[in-house]
């Protein structure tokens, strides 16, 4: 029975390494005869499949867009020099009215009294003193007593201009041609020089303020044109740049420029948000790339460059950037071939295998 057993389990144990001994056999006939595809050459030929692009010359406008608002011209808020009641008012609304113009009154009766009261006196220390001039020539009267005459004259004519500045300095007066806004006072009103009474806005012409990024502040100089629009009208509108700040703001790192607005529009209101494009240059024979041919490094940028059917890493300089597309300043020619996709898979010198090349300018 031991031995039936024995054999038994040989038999098994043969089996066993038969069916071991054919399985490696047929695993390694598999690999001897899996496809060359596999291999890292062929890998490579059917990577290299790549589309490209042919340099030409093209129109490239350098132009940035920029927020911008819009400002009155002049523009000024109405408060008077001194507290006191308002009497009268001459403040009317959205009208246009002339430089000079009486628009608020106080009350001054107090000060006309004063002033009728020194006036009395002037007419009085003249008479006085025309007498003294007649008895000084007789030497009826020293000539010291006439000499304080003459000073009192003069004083009581000092104190006649200063009661008449104080007088005028309760009235307020349009200070330019303009528009008065809402009015905020009635006659009545006790005010105090911070009381806003009204405003007063020019209204020929209004000013334009944008900022533009530090890189671009050489480029923005007094006349030059810009286009802007408004969010409420499609319609372009131009103005004309007057001056900058001649300073970068330290901390946003813009320069800040004002244009004018000859073109008054009904629709342009001081106050509204603007979208303003400026043209800072314009190229001819630019040459422009696709954004993603472009590969950066920590230093410098390289392009792919298609030569007798081989991929060639050439380092360029770029210029203005587009949304699809980029300017090259240096590194390549009008006709040179760019690898466009596949370009992480390419090395120095790979094969070429072309799906589509493209001929039309950017």
């Amino acid at each position: 029975m031991n031995r039936k057993s024995n054999w038994l389990y040989m038999s098994i144990a043969l089996v066993v390494i038969i069916f071991l001994v054919f399985y490696l056999l047929k695993s390694k006939g598999k690999d001897n005869q899996s496809p060359k595809s596999n291999t890292p050459e062929v890998k490579q030929k059917q990577q290299a499949k790549v589309d490209a692009f042919v340099v030409k010359p093209s129109l490239l406008i350098d132009e940035i867009s920029v927020s911008g608002s819009l400002l009155a011209y002049e523009e000024v808020e109405l408060k008077n020099e001194v507290p006191g009641r308002i009497v009268f008012i001459n403040l009317p609304e959205g009208k246009q009215i002339k430089k000079g113009t009486l628009l608020v009154k106080l009350f001054d009766d107090d000060l006309q009294a004063g002033l009728n009261k020194l006036q009395i006196q002037l007419a009085i220390q003249e008479k006085i003193y025309e007498r003294q001039a007649e008895l000084l020539k007789v030497t009826g009267i020293s000539q010291n007593d006439f000499d304080q005459t003459g000073l009192a004259l003069n004083s009581l004519r000092a104190d006649i201009e200063v009661q008449k500045v104080l007088i005028r300095k309760t009235e307020v007066l349009a200070p330019f041609d303009g528009v008065i806004g809402l009015r905020s006072i009635s006659v009545g009103a006790e005010v105090t020089p911070s009381t806003l009474l009204a405003t007063i806005r020019s209204e020929d012409k209004l000013k334009l303020d944008f900022s533009v990024p530090e890189k671009y502040s050489t480029e923005i100089q007094p006349g030059m044109k810009i286009i802007f629009t408004m969010s409420n009208d499609e319609k372009p509108y131009e103005a004309t740049v007057m001056a900058t700040e001649q300073g970068i703001d330290v901390s946003t790192r813009n320069l800040k420029v004002r244009a004018v607005v000859d073109n008054k529009s009904e629709h342009l209101l001081p106050g509204a948000f603007t979208d303003v494009n400026l043209k800072l240059s314009e190229k001819q024979n630019a040459l422009l790339i696709p954004t993603q041919a472009i590969i950066p490094s920590a230093k410098i940028k390289s392009v792919i460059l298609a030569k007798n059917g081989k991929a060639h890493f050439t380092v360029v300089r770029t210029g203005v950037r587009r949304a699809s597309n980029i300017e090259i300043t240096d590194g390549i020619q009008p006709g040179d071939t760019i690898i466009t996709t596949g370009i992480l898979f390419l090395r120095e010198g790979s094969k070429l295998s072309f799906s589509t090349i493209k001929n039309d300018s950017i």
